[in-house]
Formats: structure tokens, sequence, C-alpha cells
């Protein structure tokens, strides 16, 4: 039986965000791995994404991004019947380019085989614990000065610098002040956790790099995670090692308040940034793989 299944344009009604968010929980928690990640979670209630429900998104998802990447997930009840490939058929009908496998879990593997995709981009996961050790601020050069986002909240200036640090950058670099603005409006959102660098030789010029870090919810104490969410920088002030100095301040935040083991992403791709991750004791935990679509 050929699945059924209703397309709509963003933003998703709150049953319907109520409904994915179920189906994507019952599939991390057999796969241990989130079939969503942030951003696609983010456009479920935006209007920058086209979706793909079956039975109202209980059993199966798609959402396709205007810049043509896609996620999916199938419900894993619902699984071996063929509504991954029909989702996936809906999705380069949308015109969806590329797919996210998260992990490297076995099906998804031989998923996109059978279907001809081909690797396109990897991302890595990267974990290390913190200790008391790692809470100390790392010497800066004197040039430097350290601020936050909480004593300097320009939503405009952020954004600028953002956009010029990732111009390069799939994703990053096109975030919006919007964008921005929603990712601040989460529970996680701590403005003295946004760390900003200024040019004491340019006080005009407003924040040159910026480490932003995240501190996820955990009712266990003694396990307690956070992640250096985006480290930027300036072009004009790259290539002088404030990303390993705004690493250490962000990792340095978060041992401070309480968090026991940090994550990042990195780009297989970016050798500089496996570099300062690997010599600050950054280790790959897993990899998530943008896959092209061929057909």
């Amino acid at each position: 039986m050929t699945p059924q299944l209703e397309r709509l344009r963003g933003p998703l009604s709150g049953d319907q965000v109520a409904a994915i968010s179920a189906l994507a929980a019952a599939a991390e928690a057999v796969d241990g791995e989130a079939p969503l990640s942030e951003s696609f979670l983010l456009s479920l209630v935006t209007d920058d994404s086209s979706h793909i429900l079956s039975d109202g998104g209980s059993s199966g998802y798609a959402q396709v991004m205007d810049g043509g990447a896609c996620e999916f997930v199938v419900h894993p009840d619902h699984r071996g019947r063929g509504l991954g490939s029909a989702l996936l058929a809906a999705a380069i009908d949308l015109g969806a380019r590329s797919v996210w496998a998260h992990g490297s879990l076995p099906a998804a593997r031989a998923f996109a085989q059978g279907h001809g995709l081909r690797v396109l981009r990897e991302l890595h996961l990267m974990t290390r614990p913190l200790t008391e050790a790692d809470a100390a601020d790392p010497d800066l050069p004197s040039w430097v000065e350290v601020t936050t986002f909480a004593a300097r909240p320009d939503l405009a200036a952020l954004t600028d610098l953002n956009a010029a640090a990732f111009a390069s950058h799939p994703e990053q670099g096109a975030l919006t002040m919007a964008d921005i603005a929603s990712r601040m409006a989460q529970s996680w959102f701590d403005p003295a956790g946004l760390i900003f660098l200024l040019d004491r030789g340019d006080p005009h010029r407003g924040p040159i790099a910026f480490h932003w870090t995240k501190r996820a919810a955990s009712a266990d104490a003694a396990h307690a995670e956070g992640e250096v969410y985006v480290v930027g920088v300036h072009p004009a002030y790259q290539g002088r090692g404030l990303s390993r100095a705004l690493t250490l301040l962000g990792t340095a935040y978060l041992a401070r308040n309480g968090v026991h083991l940090v994550h990042l992403y990195v780009d297989g791709d970016n050798a500089a940034a496996l570099r300062t991750y690997t010599s600050l004791g950054f280790q790959i935990a897993h990899t998530d793989t943008q896959l092209a679509i061929t057909q």
C-alpha cells in the first residue's frame, strides 16, 4: 500500500509539532541518535521550510529547507514498509538536494546505498570531560578585552559578526537576526555565556570574535553537559590564536557553572579547527553525514 503523505508549508500547528516531537523521541529511544537537528526543529514553526507528514506526523515526517537540505524520520513501528522511500521521493519533489543522516547507523547506511546517495559532507561530534582545573580563564593577549552579551546586548552586531566569520559556511553564515533571536528565545540561552572579544585599540569597532556556549538542562548535576555552540572570529582577526583562547574562555565558564562534559560540532574538512580541538583534549564521538541526492 502506498503511504498517504500530506505536504504542507510551515509553520506547523501545535498538534503537528507535538506529533513530530513524539515521533522523534520514539526514534531516538530505539536508535540512540536524535533524528532531527536543532535547525530543523526550530523550522517546525517558521515559514522557511516545506513539510511532509504521514499520519499527521506520528508515523513519518520529512522536512525540506528552502536551500534544499532535508531530514526525515520514520517511527520504529512503521519501518520496513517503504515509508522512508516514500518520504525521500516526496522530499525530492519538493526540492531536496541532500539528506542528513545522524550517527553511523547501519540501517541509514544501507538506505543511503540503496538509494544512490553519496557522501557530501561530514560533521563530527567531539567531546571532552571538564574538571575543576578547567575553570580558570586562559591568558589572553593584552590588546584583547573580554565582555559578554549580558553586558553588551547588541543583536545586530552579533549578526554582522557571525555573517563575516562564517561567510563560507552553508548554514551558520546564513543566519539572520531573526534566526539568532529565535535561538536566544530557547530555554537554554544564557547571555552571560555568550562571550565577546573586543579590540582595545579600536573601541568603536564592536565585537571581533565570540564564543556562544550552551548548557543543557539536567536533573543530574553530576552529569551536566554543555556545548561549544559557536566560535567565530572576524576574518580581519583570524590567524592570531583567538579561536583557541575563545574556546578555553567558554569551557572555563561552563566548568565554573557545573558542566562536567562538553561537546562541539566541527566540519570534517576543517583541518585547522580539528587540530585546535584535538589539542585541547576533544575526541570524535560520532559523525553526522550529509548525503547528496544524485537522481
